[in-house]
């Protein structure tokens, strides 16, 4: 543990350095987003929502790998060359600059593939090479409807096959919805899950995202073996289920573990405006659906519509328009250096990637790229080549690199 933390140090500097080369260099455009807002909400500190926007100086290159996904969810780098790659209705690939796409692979059972369901996020075991584990979340089916579950199989030698799938944590009961799922995973350098879920999209469970005896709307911390996690905020709180890290969540689609200190950062989607990048701590609440900067898709308020209250934390940034913010990533690479720390998040409505430039906790500076694609961008992977890369609603998978 010593020599991660002294590494996370170095990483921090070095990733500070890029960043004063960078703000050095870069100049601050106007904000990118033009279009008017669907509330008349004011935030609450400067820079929380329409930061100012920035363009990367470098050329940038961007290649198209491949078209033939069936509607992909998440893909993350399964080794210095390959990518690995979840599908909706159930079924994993794999990316082999070399070979393609590989073919279907089977032996993840009970997958909810209606709606906003399926076979969502993937993470690989910290000891993969010997172990082959994968872990996913997905919208499980069981009595009485779907639910949000983390599963846990091994990839066989072969790589055609999930073998011995079994669901280690769910977050019941089941609901008869198909919608807000959440759902995506991240293991942090200690071993640790994280899995995010959803409100359930009804007005009668969305009051569960604050209810402490509920999964519903939540971000819970686990073990490699998907129980409670020791050391959790709510642990030991007579109701409270004790895997809870942070609550108040609309529909979580994206997490990511900062390179430079190893805190967890959220995205999250809201209704008609009000899409929120969080940065989670540990037992805090961030208000959904109490405070939002949103409205309902019909235009009134959700709840009293407050913005503020005490005790639960408001976002680190908004949009309104939204970004429909899902997947993202740190970029810990070296063939774009002014990208170096930046947070990459995949927008759906709003067919971009937003590039994040972080400090002190703010959005410094927005850009948006591949805006003109016209793809849905579901999720964004850090590679370990040094380039991003990221999947599409379409079935697109891109790889955006340095030229």
């Amino acid at each position: 543990m010593r020599n991660s933390s002294i590494l996370m140090r170095l990483t921090a500097l070095v990733l500070l350095m890029l960043f004063l080369a960078q703000g050095a260099l870069a100049e601050a455009l106007p904000p990118v987003e033009t279009r008017p807002a669907n509330t008349t909400y004011q935030p609450a500190f400067e820079g929380q929502t329409r930061a100012l926007g920035i363009q990367t100086l470098q050329a940038i290159q961007v290649n198209v790998l491949t078209q033939e996904l069936n509607a992909p969810w998440a893909v993350t780098a399964l080794d210095d060359t390959r990518l690995i790659i979840t599908e909706k209705r159930g079924t994993l690939r794999i990316f082999d600059p070399m070979n393609g796409l590989s073919i279907p692979i089977e032996g993840i059972t009970g997958v909810a593939d209606g709606g906003q369901g399926g076979l969502l996020d993937i993470a690989i075991a910290p000891d993969f090479e010997e172990s082959r584990l994968l872990y996913v979340t997905l919208a499980h089916r069981t009595d009485g409807g779907a639910l949000t579950a983390l599963g846990r199989g091994r990839l066989s030698e072969d790589e055609t096959r999930v073998e011995n799938f079994d669901i280690i944590w769910q977050g019941g009961p089941a609901f008869s919805g198909s919608g807000h799922f959440g759902s995506r995973v991240a293991i942090d350098s200690e071993g640790f899950v994280f899995v995010s879920t959803g409100d359930r999209q009804s007005d009668r469970t969305r009051p569960l995202a604050q209810a402490l005896s509920s999964p519903y709307g939540k971000i819970v911390r686990l073990t490699l073996d998907g129980r409670p996690a020791p050391g959790n905020p709510f642990e030991g709180n007579e109701g409270a289920l004790p895997e809870i890290w942070s609550l108040g969540h609309r529909n979580v689609q994206g997490l990511a573990i900062s390179p430079v200190d190893g805190r967890l950062w959220a995205s999250e989607m809201g209704p008609r405006g009000g899409d929120e990048l969080n940065l989670i701590q540990p037992g805090s609440n961030y208000g959904w659906p109490v405070i939002g900067y949103g409205v309902e898709y019909s235009g009134a308020k959700v709840g009293e519509g407050l913005t503020q209250l005490d005790g639960m934390a408001q976002p680190v940034y908004y949009w309104d328009p939204v970004l429909a913010a899902s997947g993202m990533a740190f970029y810990t690479g070296s063939q774009v250096p002014e990208w170096r720390g930046n947070l990459f998040i995949g927008g759906l409505a709003g067919s971009h990637i937003s590039r994040l430039v972080l400090e002190n906790d703010r959005v410094a500076f927005e850009e948006r790229l591949l805006e003109h694609e016209g793809q849905r961008f579901r999720d964004v992977a850090d590679g370990k080549d040094g380039a991003l890369y990221a999947v599409t609603d379409q079935g697109r998978l891109y790889r955006i690199s340095g030229q």
